[in-house]
């Protein structure tokens, strides 16, 4: 049974950081997709990172790029995003979902996340000003 379980969400202070956890179990972490979503109160859930084996690439959001990194220690089986330099507008619930065998790019995959076959249940992140 495929399980993504998210966690590392907290309340955190504008300008601060922090790192997101997502272990996966049920499948490697090997020619697959894998990413970040997340969704803010009264708002579409949008993509934010996701990386594919396909390509090889990570992609991140516009809103992200340069603050956000994403990470796999697939020893581990479990993928980090690390947030920095967070915002009020970075406050969301924050999901990590993935597809186990990667067709497509990491962008494709990001772009809707109806793209992802696999979520686990999301964790808060609040960023006060």
């Amino acid at each position: 049974e495929v399980q993504l379980q998210a966690s590392g969400g907290g309340l955190v202070q504008a300008g601060g950081s922090l790192r997101l956890s997502c272990a996966v179990s049920g499948f490697t972490l090997g020619n697959r997709a894998i990413g970040w979503f997340r969704q803010a109160p009264g708002k579409e859930r949008e993509g934010v990172s996701c990386m594919s084996d396909l390509d090889g690439r990570t992609f991140y959001a516009d809103s992200v790029k340069g603050r956000f990194a994403l990470s796999s220690d697939n020893a581990r089986n479990t993928v980090y995003l690390h947030m920095s330099s967070l915002r009020p507008e970075d406050t969301a619930v924050y999901y990590c979902a993935a597809c186990l065998v990667a067709y497509y790019s990491s962008g494709w995959y990001c772009q809707d996340s109806n793209n992802m076959d696999y979520w686990g249940k999301g964790t808060q992140v609040t960023v006060s000003s």
